[in-house]
């Protein structure tokens, strides 16, 4: 009976929790240990069933009773990774299930001997010089069955592996489909499909299977492709339907609020998860992203603690511990942990960005920029490695290439007011205002998360003697800094204010620039020039008699834009 026959809607759970425990005996049997992972997960979220409701174990047929002790004594030698070995025993046997382990114990075998090449290897991934041999005689093989008609979908999925691995990426795809539609509930095959799609047109165009576990993989999909509403839409969606104690789920969502930057949404369901989870390495060293971002060292450092008691060897500790020391500016540390992140899965995408920031630290540009491109390898929608690059490329003075990988950034997320800021630096550097004008506009238009925009487009505006466009993005500054509730670091006030007071003197309105005059006596690098205002003002009111109502005369016949906003609002602001 094929599990396409098997799927259901979310109305039949006790359906979905029978699904759910004859594929993870099935993805057991063949040593998929990651797919049996995510399916013992989801099933453990369910209820539990009685005993008389548990389904029946996989048919046996008479090719498995042929090759049943070959089977036996080859999976015991996979489980020891002696992969070879386990070929070697299976070479000849005629049941599906020993064929898909003999052709997956050759792929990893030779995935193991390359991986052991490349361990010190700083060449391109999967693009030097060390490849896994197996793979085009898998491919060889693997095709002659296919176009037979002899695959099942397990061996789809391998099939689609190997080809993702020879770089055939279009013919991959076709072959990952076949093997959804034919086995629907392997959760690995969904995901390398998902390694595979690039954007939201060619995610419609698949022919997917109507299956509850689509769902799951569209949630995945929306979050990949940072469609965040969508993809925690889908997630609600999933809890209401009986998912709410999945532990994959709750991280899921905090992954996504992770990328769009909700900090405190996703730290709390971070906790939320390690308490149901207190021995889950899973995610975390996107948890200390986040601890890291909010300067937690304590929580850090009792979280890098905490996972080298569980397991030190772990890519996710490694990037914690990396975390930790970059934290504590001990860059050079850092990258030794992010290197040995590395080695222990060359894959890993986080820890080659996280190394390339660490060599931007160590000002080592030629070293960040390699790192950098070993993550875009592994992910091409990586936004943090494009980005990276961008930045990289900005220190070398070489605004081209800033454009190109800002760009390439920005198309991932279009509304990232960063990506947007350093575009339009990009293009102011290149002489294009225009251009950058639309830049920052667009970043303060979207949430601008440093609060950078709106200075930069004064300042532009400044330099291009546009004097009313830069007083209303000066006093529209004034007020995002202000009311913010927090003065950011970087925040130049003072320069807002002297630009103000200058701007409302020429213009004869004489209590605005008194009113910006007195607030940069706020501060110490605008104070003598604020004071030099007010005694300016005070000479001109000295010399002109002029009645109050004449002052305000201006008033009524002033279009320039800086008039929309009431520079007395100022006095509800306080610094």
């Amino acid at each position: 009976m094929k599990m396409a026959a098997l799927c259901s809607e979310f109305g039949d759970l006790v359906q979905i929790k029978k699904q759910l425990i004859s594929v993870i005996s099935l993805c057991k049997e063949r040593g998929l240990l990651h797919s049996s992972k995510w399916a013992s997960e989801l099933a453990f979220a369910l209820d539990r069933l009685p005993k008389d409701e548990l389904p029946p174990s996989s048919p046996f047929t008479e090719e498995d009773a042929q090759d049943l002790d070959a089977l036996t004594l080859a999976k015991s030698y996979f489980d020891l990774k002696e992969y070879d070995r386990s070929a070697y025993f299976l070479k000849g046997c005629c049941s599906r299930k020993a064929y898909f382990l003999y052709m997956y114990s050759r792929y990893l075998s030779g995935e193991k001997k390359k991986d052991d090449e490349t361990v010190d290897s700083l060449g391109p991934l999967e693009k030097g010089q060390v490849r896994n041999e197996a793979l085009r005689e898998l491919r060889v093989e693997l095709s002659k069955k296919h176009n037979a008609g002899e695959l099942d979908g397990f061996t789809l999925y391998l099939y689609g592996v190997v080809l993702r691995k020879l770089d055939l990426l279009k013919e991959a795809v076709e072959v990952f489909v076949e093997a959804i539609h034919m086995l629907p509930l392997h959760w690995g095959a969904w995901l390398e499909l998902s390694n595979l799609v690039t954007n939201i047109e060619m995610l419609k165009s698949l022919s997917l299977p109507d299956c509850w576990i689509k769902d799951f993989f569209m949630a995945h999909m929306y979050t990949e492709l940072q469609m965040i509403k969508e993809a925690l839409q889908k997630y609600q969606n999933l809890i209401e339907a009986g998912f709410s104690k999945s532990t994959y789920i709750i991280s899921q969502i905090a992954v996504a609020y992770h990328n769009i930057r909700d900090i405190d949404q996703a730290l709390a369901l971070f906790n939320e998860l390690r308490e149901q989870d207190p021995y889950r390495i899973d995610n975390m060293d996107t948890f200390s992203n986040l601890l890291y971002v909010k300067s937690m060292k304590p929580e850090l450092s009792y979280l890098a603690h905490n996972l080298v008691e569980i397991d030190k060897y772990r890519v996710e500790t490694c990037c914690v511990i990396g975390n930790y020391y970059s934290l504590r500016s001990q860059h050079e540390k850092a990258a030794l942990y992010f290197q040995r992140a590395l080695k222990l899965n060359p894959r890993c995408l986080g820890a080659w960005t996280l190394m390339g920031h660490e060599y931007m630290e160590m000002k080592n540009t030629s070293a960040a920029i390699q790192a950098y491109r070993h993550a875009i390898e592994v992910n091409k929608r990586d936004y943090r490695a494009w980005y990276g690059l961008g930045q990289t490329y900005e220190i070398l003075k070489m605004p081209f290439y800033c454009l190109y990988y800002y760009r390439k950034a920005h198309q991932l997320r279009p509304n990232d007011s960063r990506m947007l800021v350093a575009l339009g630096e990009s293009y102011e550097k290149l002489s294009q205002q225009l251009e950058a004008k639309k830049c920052y506009w667009r970043a303060y238009s979207v949430g601008d998360v440093e609060k950078m925009a709106l200075l930069k487009l004064a300042k532009l505006h400044e330099q291009l003697n546009e004097s009313d466009d830069a007083a209303q993005c000066y006093m529209l500054y004034i007020q995002d800094i202000f009311s913010c509730g927090e003065q950011l670091e970087h925040a130049e006030v003072s320069t807002a204010l002297r630009y103000l007071g200058q701007y409302y003197f020429k213009n004869k309105l004489y209590d605005e620039a008194s009113l910006c005059a007195q607030r940069c006596c706020d501060y110490n690098d605008a104070r003598e020039e604020g004071k030099a205002l007010l005694r300016q003002i005070s000479q001109v009111r000295d010399q002109i008699e002029t009645p109050s109502a004449d002052l305000f005369a201006p008033l009524s016949n002033n279009n320039t834009p800086v008039r929309r906003v009431s520079p007395l609002n100022l006095i509800s602001f306080t610094p």
